[in-house]
Order: C-alpha cells, then structure tokens, then sequence
C-alpha cells in the first residue's frame, strides 16, 4: 500500500456542487478574484501541486491552477481577511517570488465554488513542438497610454489572440478577430492572417498576457520583428485606463473563465443574443447538461427557453430525471459534446 495515499487523498475536493454551493451563501465575508502566471522552471509540479492544495485549502482559497514544467497558470479567488498571507506564503515560494497578481474588475464572491490544482504538459494547451518557440524570446511589453499610443501608427495589425466567443462579446477598437475556438487552433491562424506583414507593427492582447508570451514568441520564431503585447492583458489594461484617466479603447465585455463568464470593460453591448438577436452580452451554458453548449441569450430568450438553447433541448429537460441521465452518460462515452460553432459568424 502506498504510504502516502492517506496524504494524498485529502489533497482534493471531496463536497458535491450543492454542498460547495450552499457553504459559500454562508459566507459573510468579501473575496478577491485574481490571476497570475509565470514562465519558470519547477522541477517537480506534482511536488509543488500538493504544496500549493495544502496552502490554499487552509487559507480556504478557491480557484482553477495548473501547474506544469514550464510555470504556473493561476485563476481564483482568495478571502480578503487572507489575501496578505497568502501573498506573503506565495512570495515565499522562489520560484513565484513577486509575482504580478491581476485584480479583477468586478468581483463576484461565487467566481469559483472550489479549488482545483492540477498537474498539466503545459500551462496553456498550445499543440507547438519546443523547437517552435523561445519564450524567453518574446514581444515588447506595453503599458496602457503606450498600447494607446501604438494603435495610432499606420500598417498596425491589432491581433485578438483569444477564442471567436470570447472577443464576440468584446475587443478593441479595430482588432483581427481569428474565428478559433481554441488557443491550439488559433496560433497558425494568426500566422496566416498576418503573412506579408512581418516588418509591421503587430499588437498583441488576450485577458491577462499568458497567451500573448507564447504568440509573440511563436511570431517571433516566424520572422515578424516588431512584435509588441499588451502587459496585463485586458484586465491590467482596464486598471491602468482608470488610474491614469486614459481613453478606454476596449468595446463591450472581457470574458473570463469562472463563474461569472464576463466583466464589463465599456458599457456598450456588442454581441446580440443567439436566438432572437438583440443585443446581449450574457453567455449561459445550455441547462441540457447532455448539451452544455456556451452561447449567448437574453433574458427574454432564458425564460422562453428554459435556459436552454433550442427547442429540442427544451425537450430534453422535462424528460424523467432517469432518461436525462441516460443521455448524459451516451454523450460522456462518445466524447461528441454539441459545440458552440453552431453559431460561429461568418469572417467579415
């Protein structure tokens, strides 16, 4: 028997989603949504992974991690009575000493309802071989009035190098949209979009600067020489923008990958609502758990529809509970989840 099982064993979330739930209405205190990331070398990241568990479960933080080879990718939210401490204990830690934190714009105590650590190849799921990129080879870092600054030069390429429904909802002023559903899909899409501009200056962003570090080193790789990204990403930008009384240049909504699924940038509505086609900002997942898809719909359009997407999954909803957990199971074992490219726009 291995020795450490018991050890192991505590070091994940064992509540259920109700239960997860209905300790955080129970809470009467504020929690701080932030991320972070770094490239650094960490010898052992199932070592480090059930550091980092043991150190946020006491200190009774919640959130998504990864932890790989190549660094740390941080989305979560801590208990602001904690947040000196656990700045304190992460700083402690060399490989993460004065890591740059990402405070969120709009805080939401339900970001996240538990933690999860988990050891991944990499930090962001890219599909590159090593020998396509240096990243320690990467774009100039730019500050808010310098992003501002840039994105008046003529031949400028501003490159959106997040997902289609992610900057559906939002981008800055004159971006390239790349239609991918993933960063993997997104990187030689952007290199076929901006053939023949290697000499201009090409602008960078995404909603915190992780996926930035590895595009403009893989642009770098391909020639392209005044490669630049927006520090911070989106987030940090918003920041700066209100600090330093800077013209916002950002339209409409930042996604986000937790619970709230969005924070406004700008106040204006960008996108229109899936199925009736009012503007609409609102991503929902479809309440036909066999289908979960992620689209966006009014709230007109959630209670026509029960929250779900179309009519056949209303359907499926009012089945007996047995019957949906029937086609539930049929979907995990083909692996053929319904996808949001459904509703995937036309390129303009």
């Amino acid at each position: 028997m291995d020795p450490n099982a018991h050890k192991k064993a505590r070091l994940v979330n064992r509540l259920s989603r109700e239960e997860l739930l209905k300790k955080l209405e129970s809470e009467t205190f504020r929690r701080i949504t932030l991320s972070f990331y770094r490239y650094v070398i960490i010898d052992n990241p199932d070592q480090m992974r059930d550091r980092l568990f043991e150190m946020w479960s006491r200190l009774n933080c919640l959130g998504r991690i990864y932890v790989a080879h190549e660094g740390i990718n941080a989305q979560m939210n801590v208990p602001e009575h904690y947040f000196d401490q656990f700045k304190q204990e992460l700083y402690a830690i060399p490989e993460f000493e004065n890591i740059p934190f990402k405070i969120a714009v709009e805080h939401d105590n339900k970001s996240f309802i538990k933690l999860t650590v988990k050891v991944r190849k990499k930090i962001v799921a890219d599909g590159l071989n090593d020998d396509e990129y240096d990243v320690t080879n990467v774009g100039r870092h730019l500050t808010a009035r310098e992003w501002n600054e840039m994105m008046k030069l003529p031949n400028v390429k501003i490159v959106d190098m997040r997902n289609f429904y992610e900057s559906e909802v939002g981008h800055f002023e004159g971006a390239l949209l790349p239609q991918a559903e993933t960063f993997r899909e997104e990187l030689p899409e952007v290199l076929n979009m901006l053939r023949g501009c290697e000499d201009d200056p090409i602008l960078l962003y995404c909603t915190g600067g992780i996926r930035c570090e590895k595009a403009s080193a893989y642009l770098r790789h391909h020639g392209f020489k005044n490669v630049n990204q927006l520090h911070g990403g989106i987030i940090d930008y918003y920041r700066q923008v209100k600090e330093e009384g800077l013209e916002n240049r950002f339209r409409g909504k930042n996604f986000v990958f937790d619970n709230r699924l969005g924070e406004h940038i700008s106040s204006e509505v960008i996108a229109t609502c899936h199925q009736c086609g009012k503007p609409c900002d609102t991503h929902r997942n479809c309440a036909n758990k066999a289908c979960n898809i992620l689209f966006l719909q009014c709230d007109d359009c959630a209670r026509e529809y029960e929250g779900t997407c179309s009519p056949a999954c209303q359907e499926v909803i009012h089945l007996p509970l047995e019957e949906q957990k029937k086609l539930l199971r049929q979907v995990k074992q083909r692996k053929t989840f319904m996808r949001y490219r459904r509703w995937k726009p036309e390129c303009s």
